[in-house]
């Protein structure tokens, strides 16, 4: 989840740097960082899901983690640009979201914790 936040941060600290300074766009918004970032993240996110469906044995999580590793695919499948952005953005966050359900799961009030 971590490695999540801090790509989605990244993504519009980037945005906002170019923006407002009109600077660092060549090293921030290299095509070829992302993308090797987007691969590894989207690697770790994969197996981290994989892991939990096989460990916690619950659909939802999963379904929505692997809708957030397809928008993710999406990102590197479209030119680099605000599409990628977008669809970069949304897939991690139902990456996260299926995250979290997984320790609601895990974690919660029923669950006797793990």
């Amino acid at each position: 989840m971590l490695l999540s936040g801090l790509c989605a941060v990244h993504c519009v600290a980037s945005l906002v740097l170019v923006s407002v300074l009109g600077i660092g766009g060549g090293i921030l918004l290299n095509p070829e960082i992302h993308r090797a970032g987007l691969v590894l993240a989207t690697l770790i996110a994969a197996v981290a899901i994989g892991w939990g469906a096989l460990r916690h044995r619950r659909a939802a999580p999963f379904l929505v983690a692997m809708m957030g590793l397809t928008f993710m695919g999406g990102g590197l499948a479209v030119p680099h640009g605000t599409e990628e952005a977008v669809l970069t953005i949304i897939g991690v966050a139902l990456l996260s979201l299926g995250h979290i359900l997984n320790l609601r799961h895990t974690h919660g009030p029923l669950s006797g914790g793990v």
